[in-house]
């Protein structure tokens, strides 16, 4: 079989004029021309193909020695693909080898920077060049051609026409086929949808690369105040409020100095930190956005309830400075699993109102009171009396407010202090921690 060669017409590659006709049998081999770039490659996986294909010990092309006889290779299935192939990864290339399965020629058609700017408002990984040779460099692939036109869905259009391919094969989420189906029938070409095949790799696309790439190296953690639970899609009210705030110490994918399952939002800051979308991937769960929201989004933060986080007021919770703390209860809780609970939604919509006050005027007094309410709600829940409460027999010497955070029963429960003298006092006794507000 002829050697590969990148960016050459079809036909030329196999010795063979527009007319279709070729010289004699020694036209097959490939040589290079002018505006050849790379080094050829052979692909010996595929040698024997097309022999076998066309049955006996000829090749399409083989006839009487010096005779001239019309190209039968138009009868071989020519496939061609498209898409933006900013990045590529293992997805891409086994799309390319189940796509060539189909014929006897891969033609990959991929978006220019210009046109991966108008349509996606993105800059490209690489220039046109260099991807152009990255993707031949495939085994798979037999041509690279680059989509210039701006016609969205199918900027490849030109070169679709101009090769007039037997098969275009897409993927099962194709959102232009009507367009594409269109342009088949111009040339009397298959659209060809390709079944869905088991990864060889756990699934990922060109955004979330993009999304790992820029991930933070550290994150932080979050407490809440009032409204909890108003984040989940299903008990969202209207005119409602969550309140919570980013903290620090930070957490890193090396370093993470606080308990796990604790109600502090750990699998939102593991989403920012891995490059995936934390907020849906809560929602997935059945629990609410909070959490990744304002890890996301730092500082002290009052939400809107309802099914996506839309934010209310930030600041930068200077207030509470010197006056967290955290009290580390000794039992993991499990927020999913206590989604569906008894609780009194009016009440919590009530302290999630008065928490958003103490954002909107900076007032350490009226969010100490949303911490409060929030607690009964809690208690009434049937949770464990907290230190600081006069059921628990326990002091805490300068505590003005205290909860459980997130779902509670269990995990980490945030204190407030009238002043940090009486925050680090208490942080002198054992399952207590600092904590300050963390503004990004």
């Amino acid at each position: 079989m002829g050697e590969k060669r990148v960016g050459v017409p079809w036909e030329k590659r196999w010795g063979c004029s527009k007319g279709g006709r070729v010289g004699s049998a020694n036209a097959v081999t490939s040589t290079r021309g002018p505006k050849d770039s790379g080094a050829v490659k052979p692909r010996p996986y595929a040698k024997g193909k097309a022999r076998r294909r066309w049955g006996g010990g000829k090749s399409p092309v083989d006839g009487p020695a010096g005779g001239a006889r019309r190209c039968t290779l138009s009868r071989m299935p020519r496939v061609f693909v498209s898409g933006c192939y900013d990045i590529l990864h293992a997805g891409h290339v086994q799309f390319f080898r189940e796509a060539r399965a189909l014929g006897d020629h891969l033609t990959v058609c991929f978006a220019s920077a210009e046109v991966l700017w108008i349509h996606k408002r993105r800059r490209s990984s690489l220039p046109d060049e260099h991807k152009r040779a990255l993707i031949a460099a495939l085994a798979a692939v037999d041509d690279v051609v680059i989509g210039e036109g701006h016609d969205e869905g199918i900027d490849f259009k030109a070169h679709f026409l101009r090769l007039r391919p037997n098969i275009l094969a897409v993927t099962d989420d194709d959102k232009y086929a009507p367009l594409k189906r269109a342009l088949c029938a111009e040339v009397g070409a298959k659209y060809v949808v390709m079944p869905k095949t088991p990864p060889q790799f756990e699934p990922i696309s060109t955004t979330q690369i993009v999304k790992f790439i820029r991930a933070p190296e550290a994150a932080p953690l979050r407490v809440d105040f009032g409204g909890g639970w108003l984040d989940v899609p299903r008990l969202a009210r209207p005119g409602a409020f969550i309140v919570n705030c980013a903290i620090s110490p930070t957490v890193s994918l090396r370093e993470w100095p606080y308990e796990r399952n604790a109600g502090l939002g750990g699998s939102g800051a593991w989403a920012l930190l891995n490059g995936k979308d934390g907020v849906g991937a809560e929602l997935d769960l059945g629990v609410g956005w909070q959490d990744p929201a304002v890890i996301a989004e730092t500082g002290l933060c009052a939400w809107r309830s309802g099914p996506r986080p839309v934010l209310d007021v930030k600041t930068g919770g200077e207030f509470l400075r010197g006056r967290m703390a955290l009290l580390w209860t000794g039992v993991p809780h499990d927020t999913p699993a206590m989604v569906g609970g008894a609780r009194d939604y009016d009440a919590i919509a009530r302290a999630g109102a008065t928490a958003r006050e103490g954002v909107w005027k900076n007032d350490f007094g009226l969010l100490a009171d949303a911490v409060r309410q929030s607690y009964a709600v809690q208690r009434a829940e049937g949770m464990a009396a907290l230190a600081g409460d006069p059921a628990s027999g326990e002091t805490v010497p300068g505590a003005e407010a205290w909860k459980y955070c997130g779902g509670g029963f269990g995990g980490y429960a945030v204190y407030l202090f009238a002043d940090p003298a009486a925050r680090d006092a208490a942080c002198a006794r054992a399952g207590f921690r600092a904590i300050e507000p963390f503004m990004g």
